[in-house]
């Protein structure tokens, strides 16, 4: 193929039909005809010789060669944007920019405070806004709309940046007089107690739960079923911060990641135990659009969170070290 005899406009048109997914939206997204976008489309198709779109029950569905060149094109049409893009250096002194965070409860909890110390030591005129996993969807983070996702993602669009933060373990928080201490915490003992469920959060608007549904309840439940067992739920919650609270309830236990707990390493009225059975870790991320992969502010925000989660990986080294290597009790063996 003589590549310049290609019309990169039609790429322009690719991207935003593989997002839309619609002709007609597609075509308003860009401000052109209905009849211009199926015309584009039919274009496309003739050459890459692919379909790419194809009317199903469910609307316009992305063949298979149209999701490979999903992530290529996004990336060319960045790359290209990023060429004729005049670069002006980020004023951090100065700056008055809106940076938006999709940061999931445990995140907000353990890195945000830091990460809004930093920013108005170093750009006191910027502003922060907060969101949640069911504020936004992986659409918004592509499109730029939103600046970072900060979460645990079991999957994520192939065209994002992201970075890893830390790795995280987990550790059992409880009232210090919590019964089940008068005996060696084992893992009879700990499912002999009452529990505290904390939502793992992704994208999207939340559903009840259902306790008998063991896969989506989530890390902790599934490594229980590894095993055999299955322990008793008695609160549902999808905030972190509330679990650590009801924890201090006489007999209940709130397993949640070690930093979590390490928040409550002051509370006289909370201990952390080492979960009496193995919880696989898992790995807290940023994740970006490859839109603002060059852009100077954004280059400055990735620096600086990333900064700050590495100040907290080291200050709770100590805390944590005993959750990564942790003996496990024999007892977790046992059946019963």
């Amino acid at each position: 193929m003589d590549i310049s005899r290609v019309d990169l406009n039609l790429l322009v048109y690719l991207d935003v039909l593989l997002r839309e997914r619609n002709v007609t939206k597609a075509a308003n997204h860009l401000g052109i005809t209905q009849p211009a976008m199926s015309n584009g489309l039919r274009r496309l198709r003739d050459l890459f010789g692919d379909p790419l779109l194809v009317r199903t029950s469910e609307g316009m569905t992305a063949t298979e060669r149209a999701r490979e060149l999903q992530p290529l094109v996004r990336g060319i049409l960045s790359d290209i944007e990023q060429a004729v893009q005049e670069k002006t250096p980020f004023s951090a002194l100065e700056s008055q920019r809106v940076f938006r965070i999709m940061a999931s409860d445990y995140a907000e909890s353990c890195l945000m405070p830091r990460v809004l110390r930093r920013i108005r030591q170093e750009a006191p005129h910027v502003t922060l806004d907060v969101l949640t996993p069911s504020d936004v969807s992986f659409l918004d983070v592509e499109q730029g709309r939103l600046d970072m996702a900060i979460n645990r993602f079991d999957k994520i669009p192939q065209s994002f940046h992201q970075k890893t933060l830390w790795t995280e373990y987990f550790a059992c928080l409880m009232n210090a007089r919590n019964p089940i201490l008068k005996e060696p915490f084992t893992l009879d003992t700990y499912l002999d107690a009452s529990h505290i469920w904390v939502s793992k959060t992704g994208f999207g608007v939340g559903v009840g739960v259902n306790p008998k549904d063991v896969q989506r309840l989530g890390w902790v439940d599934e490594a229980l079923a590894l095993i055999g067992r299955k322990r008793q739920i008695s609160v549902f919650t999808r905030h972190y911060q509330v679990a650590m609270l009801l924890a201090e309830q006489h007999d209940l236990i709130a397993t949640l990641p070690s930093r979590a707990a390490w928040l409550q390493k002051d509370n006289a009225h909370l201990v952390v135990k080492v979960p009496p059975f193995e919880i696989p870790p898992f790995e807290l991320k940023m994740a970006w659009s490859p839109l603002l992969q060059h852009n100077t502010d954004h280059q400055w925000l990735r620096k600086l969170i990333a900064e700050v989660a590495e100040e907290v990986d080291q200050e709770f080294a100590a805390f944590g070290a005993r959750f990564e290597s942790a003996d496990l009790p024999q007892a977790h063996h046992s059946e019963r």
